[in-house]
């Protein structure tokens, strides 16, 4: 099935279209500046043509527009109708407590979508912009909605209730969502592969570390933990988010500096995390760099970076009542072996033994420790668009056998 996957954000929309039977990205690219004179379409052909477009683009409507067009166009397309766009899978980030599942977008499902706007403010309003461009762009074609929090939905309660009272979860629906949960499900899932062992037999901790960072406990298949809370903001420390903290500090903060709830909330998603720490970047290559020419500052945002990410491994290794896997995907997971053998420094009691030499290898996908080591660690590239791709095409077939009935 040939698959339309859209990631629509406040000023941009993602997009990948693939072929599900062979999991071929048959074109991908993005749409930047939504809303401005100078936007742009950028669109990779799987043959590597590339095209670029400015222009004016007003709203998602005429973005979605723009990327039908360009998989049309007969000297940069790669299909020759609308109808040949069998389905439209859509990055959705929060579905609350209503969504456990990927679930074909109905009416019913727009509405839910909506109410959980209040939850995901910055995100779930864009999500639902790109399906209802789609809805009325291509008013026949079946759409899904695949959602970041809903791997998580399988937490016990014990995991996901925090200490306040029981009433203000019961009214506002405060607790711990977690999100990044379709790239923890595909790596979970890859290394299990890759291990040739039944997920169903594993317990593995998997990080997703990027610009935004977040780590989850995987028990045999279900995710029973995972540092982000109600919102993004909780866990590990982050490119420019600062992570746990004692909540007091906040309103300490807030009357020293005399500080307004918008100003507290950039402070602390926008300034704080390693570039806080380092006043260099939020960048982990920069941070490497800068610490290894010596700046004290950036080798201790390196150095509280990889000791939050230890820590959780503990906790969770705990939680799980041990580890089989220990997973590193994202930005800096997959790319940064100072990160990786940093984290991973200390643990060799959990049975984690690195070799240096597979751990600073070019290969994308790779176990970095020893054949003896009882642990094994990963590194697998994240493919959020294929889960998207698949759970859609799963789904609408599904749902055409079930018409046919």
């Amino acid at each position: 099935m040939k698959v339309l996957v859209l990631n629509s954000g406040s000023s941009s929309i993602k997009y990948q279209f693939i072929e599900t039977s062979t999991y071929s990205v048959l074109a991908k690219g993005q749409v930047e500046r939504i809303g401005m004179d100078d936007a742009i379409l950028t669109h990779v052909r799987e043959d590597g043509d590339t095209v670029k477009i400015s222009g004016e683009i007003l709203d998602h409507n005429i973005a979605i527009e723009y990327v039908i067009a360009i998989l049309l166009s007969k000297n940069h397309g790669v299909i020759k109708d609308k109808s040949e766009i069998e389905a439209v899978g859509h990055r959705v980030v929060h579905g609350g407590e209503t969504f456990s599942d990927s679930v074909l977008i109905t009416d019913e499902v727009i509405e839910k979508i909506r109410e959980n706007i209040e939850l995901a403010p910055l995100h779930n309003p864009h999500n639902l912009r790109g399906i209802l461009a789609c809805k009325r762009l291509l008013p026949d074609t079946p759409q899904v909605a695949v959602f970041d929090t809903a791997f998580h939905q399988k937490m016990p309660e014990y995991a996901f209730i925090y200490g306040l009272p029981y009433e203000l979860y019961k009214k506002y629906k405060i607790r711990r969502y977690g999100f990044h949960g379709t790239s923890h499900r595909y790596v979970s899932k890859r290394a299990s592969e890759i291990l040739g062992l039944p997920i169903e037999q594993l317990r593995i901790i998997t990080a997703h570390l990027g610009n935004g960072c977040s780590m989850s406990a995987v028990k045999f298949g279900v995710s029973i933990d995972t540092t982000m809370g109600f919102t993004p903001l909780e866990g590990l420390l982050m490119g420019t988010r600062s992570g746990d903290l004692d909540p007091a500090v906040i309103l300490y903060i807030m009357s020293k500096e005399g500080l307004t709830m918008s100003e507290i909330n950039a402070l602390l998603n926008k300034h704080s995390g390693l570039l806080g720490i380092s006043g260099v970047s939020s960048d982990m290559r920069e941070i490497i760099s800068e610490m290894k020419n010596g700046n004290q500052r950036a080798k201790l945002a390196f150095e509280v970076f990889c000791y939050r990410i230890k820590k959780y491994i503990g906790a969770y290794a705990a939680a799980m009542g041990g580890v089989d896997a220990i997973v590193f995907t994202a930005g800096i997971g997959e790319n940064s072996p100072d990160v990786r053998k940093k984290v991973c420094e200390g643990l060799e009691f959990l049975g984690i033994k690195i070799d240096d030499e597979k751990n600073d290898s070019p290969e994308k996908e790779k176990i970095i420790t020893t054949d003896d080591s009882k642990v094994k660690v990963l590194v697998i590239p994240t493919n959020e668009e294929l889960v998207i791709a698949l759970d859609t095409a799963e789904i609408v077939s599904k749902s055409k056998v079930m018409a046919e009935k």
